[in-house]
């Protein structure tokens, strides 16, 4: 069995002062760096399907609207060797056009190089869903690709 078009191709990482996120075509990841001995105890997250609020030891790390929809239920976190903890989102709208420009409404936006690596990468992502078998993950894409690529569904096969 092969590992997932994600782990093979890697990711296109956001940077931000606590952290970093990243999306592929179904989620979208947050990684917090917390102070080294951090427990779960210590840890207040609140996952609802457009809002996220974190903190660690009383202080708020992230809180805000997200840029888009998702389904709370399958909102997860972990903490990580007492020192990480990861956020995974499960977005409601899972096609290759929805790349999210910024992790919130008005905050932690992807630079427009960034935004178009993931824009790519989501592409690619998609490509290789309609084509299993095929490997994507060391493909470059070139030409309009931005929201989702062209649409190649109708095509006779």
């Amino acid at each position: 069995m092969s590992a997932p078009f994600e782990e093979r191709s890697g990711v296109v990482p956001c940077g931000t002062p606590w952290g970093r996120w990243y999306q592929t075509l179904e989620e979208v990841f947050i990684e917090v760096q917390v102070p080294p001995g951090t427990r779960a105890k210590d840890v207040r997250c609140g996952l609802q399907s457009r809002h996220i609020a974190l903190s660690v030891r009383g202080r708020d790390v992230l809180q805000g609207k997200l840029f888009d929809s998702t389904i709370t239920d399958e909102g997860t976190w972990t903490l990580e060797d007492r020192k990480l903890i990861r956020i995974v989102l499960m977005k409601t709208n899972r096609d290759a056009g929805n790349c999210w420009t910024s992790l919130l409404e008005n905050e932690y936006a992807a630079d427009p190089w960034v935004q178009d690596q993931m824009q790519r990468k989501l592409t690619l992502e998609r490509f290789q869903r309609e084509n299993p078998g095929f490997d994507f993950s060391g493909a470059e894409i070139s030409g309009n690709y931005s929201k989702g690529g062209p649409d190649f569904s109708s095509l006779e096969k």
